[in-house]
């Protein structure tokens, strides 16, 4: 076996394993196709495998190629991380920080953060992986995570920002149609949204409200943001983060008097990344950034600068 193989046969590789074919890698890559399928024979050469076999779907991994998998992407991502580092070096804060977080994190939160933080920083890059699935932070899949679980890796250093406060909104109109729910038992006769698959915080729910569950929800989707994207439709009444839903007078708050467990929220980093300008900068506004949110969640609706309680609100957060 050759032991002086070059990265890229491995990123091309690894690309046809995610697209399945040699023209998706190509795309994907802004190679020609050529190229993706001479680094694909090349690398089959150097390890004496066979990756792929040809069938009417595409192109299929072989077992060898499919146990090599965790290994090419352990390798992409820290040749990510090589070149953001590059780009870091010299005076000042400038370079690519890569941050990872959930969908509603992301669309609904970080972006007046990360933008502040740009604005004092113009040389900073910001790469944003929304997704809630964890992303490694110890093989380097992003350099700064917020998680809302506590990290168990004893590499990372990790801030805990606080508790989310959670609870149950429907928009008003829903609820001049369909009224307003009193009880817990009342959600029975009510479209409910939650998740597909069941998750920590479903599991946790459940606890204070027997009636969330899988079973009795109208609308499924893991994805957080399209819950509250059908929230603020007046399909259904739904969790919802309580200071995203005080920036929107006709989200009213369902069953006010049932505290719903909150989110754990923890930002994180890898701590060889604490003596990065770019890194460093970037954690600092994130973390205070989300401590404001999440005080915001915790403060009176009447504390609010300007708010006001609507009319048709079923109670403070």
């Amino acid at each position: 076996m050759d032991s002086n193989i070059g990265w890229e046969l491995y990123r091309s590789y690894l690309s046809v394993l995610q697209e399945g074919s040699l023209s998706g890698a190509a795309r994907a890559l802004g190679v020609a196709q050529p190229t993706v399928g001479r680094h694909v024979a090349a690398l089959e050469k150097a390890l004496g495998l066979s990756l792929f076999t040809r069938s009417q779907l595409g192109l299929m991994p072989t077992e060898a190629a499919l146990s090599l998998r965790p290994y090419a992407e352990a390798m992409g991502s820290t040749a990510a991380a090589l070149r953001r580092a590059a780009e870091s070096q010299g005076a000042g804060v400038k370079g690519t920080v890569r941050v990872t977080a959930s969908e509603v994190m992301g669309v609904e939160v970080l972006p007046p953060i990360l933008a502040r933080l740009q604005g004092e920083h113009p040389g900073l890059t910001v790469e944003l992986v929304l997704t809630n699935r964890v992303q490694d932070l110890l093989r380097r899949e992003a350099d700064i995570a917020i998680r809302m679980a506590q990290p168990k890796q004893e590499l990372l250093i990790a801030r805990r920002v606080g508790e989310v406060a959670l609870g149950l909104y429907a928009h008003s109109q829903y609820l001049d149609k369909r009224g307003t729910p009193r009880t817990l038992a009342d959600l029975a006769g009510h479209t409910l949204i939650g998740f597909d698959q069941e998750t920590p915080f479903l599991r946790a729910a459940t606890k204070d409200f027997p009636q969330w569950q899988r079973a009795a929800f109208a609308l499924r989707t893991d994805s957080d943001l399209a819950q509250l994207a059908f929230i603020r439709a007046g399909g259904g009444i739904g969790a919802c983060q309580v200071t995203l839903a005080r920036r929107d007078p006709s989200l009213v708050r369902v069953l006010p008097q049932r505290v719903a467990p909150g989110l754990a929220t923890w930002l994180t980093m890898h701590e060889d990344l604490r003596n990065s300008p770019r890194c460093r900068v970037t954690f600092d506004a994130i973390l205070q950034g989300l401590q404001h949110h999440v005080a915001q969640g915790l403060a009176p609706f009447s504390a609010r600068a300007g708010g006001r309680r609507p009319s048709t609100a079923g109670g403070s957060g």
